[in-house]
């Protein structure tokens, strides 16, 4: 099968290359898939880059997982033992995704997935739609669903309003019923407002830091600004999530100031909440839900057919990306 491997670290179009390697085979409890599409996500370019390099001490000098990527979309091509609620043909989606840093395998033609981080794909969903939905999607569905139960009426600020996990978080926060406030750059205002933010800050030209306003819950994509700044944007009461790594201001900056938004916490001086990405089944189809109904949608930048992966992965690691980024697979 065609995949798209990486044997060592550095810029994406330089050590990525596709390559012919064997067909996996699906060991109990899990689904050999038919990939025909797939995202984009920031571990993706971190897994790529190798950088900052004490990450190497986890994985290993050379990439332990030599095919990227964790979100999938496709059918199911042969089941392992044990599954029993997915048929040959199903169309499904998911994650290949664990609690461990670095993951791999969907930039290629087949993937073998765990059966139960796969959902039937809904009548009516692209399989595009599908795979840009995974990480993103259920990111901004456990943070504004589990962690902080946005109800009618709380204000929600979103940083990083445009990119794959903001444009979620804005949509599903207005879904359950929140004021909300974007920031994103210039030229992405009227998208996000779009999305649903009924106030959309333009960062070029204003500091929701600095402001008068105060939110009840901000999640922040972006991690521009010292924690201790963000909190005081927060009402009395007021959650801050963080959930990236430094899409703005570097990784290892990002990675500084999660380090320094879990001290915030610990000290109590602010509520500072994790969310996790669970890409569960019951996650996946109450995603699978909102797109179907037309209530959510996956807003995507670009698809890239598998051969140009390694472009795509230079564009997400240019952190400009409006929405999700996509692979498509023939």
């Amino acid at each position: 099968m065609r995949a798209i491997v990486q044997e060592r670290y550095g810029p994406p179009v330089e050590v990525l290359r596709l390559k012919e390697i064997d067909r996996p085979t699906p060991g109990p409890e899990e689904v050999l898939v038919r990939v025909r599409a797939s995202s984009v996500n920031t571990p993706d370019w971190i897994a790529v880059t190798g950088v900052p390099y004490a990450l190497r001490l986890q994985v290993g000098r050379l990439p332990s997982n030599v095919v990227r990527g964790s979100d999938v979309a496709g059918t199911v091509e042969a089941l392992g033992a044990g599954v029993t609620d997915l048929a040959v043909g199903d169309a499904v989606f998911g994650s290949l995704w664990t609690s461990r840093f670095v993951t791999a395998g969907t930039f290629a033609e087949f993937v073998v997935a765990p059966a139960a981080q796969l959902a039937p794909i809904p009548s009516g969903v692209a399989f595009e739609e599908a795979a840009a939905s995974v990480m993103s999607g259920v990111t901004a569905l456990c943070a504004m669903r589990d962690t902080v139960k946005i109800r009618n009426g709380i204000k929600v600020l979103v940083n990083g309003a445009s990119g794959g996990v903001g444009t979620f978080a804005v949509q599903l926060a207005a879904h359950f019923g929140a004021e909300v406030t974007g920031v994103c750059g210039p030229g992405n205002v009227e998208m996000v407002r779009g999305l649903g933010a009924r106030h959309v800050i333009d960062y070029t030209s204003s500091d929701f830091t600095q402001g008068s306003e105060r939110y009840d819950v901000i999640l922040d994509n972006v991690l521009n600004h010292p924690p201790r700044r963000t909190a005081r944007a927060l009402a009395p009461g007021g959650v801050l999530i963080p959930n990236s790594v430094g899409n703005s201001g570097g990784l290892l900056a990002g990675l500084g100031r999660m380090a320094g938004a879990k001290l915030l916490g610990m000290t109590r001086r602010a509520d500072v909440r994790f969310s996790p990405s669970e890409a569960a089944r019951e996650n996946l189809t109450a995603i699978g839900e909102l797109l179907a109904s037309g209530e959510i949608k996956a807003v995507i930048d670009r698809a890239y057919p598998l051969e140009e992966t390694p472009e795509a992965v230079a564009h997400m690691f240019g952190h400009h990306a409006r929405g999700n980024i996509v692979i498509t697979v023939d």
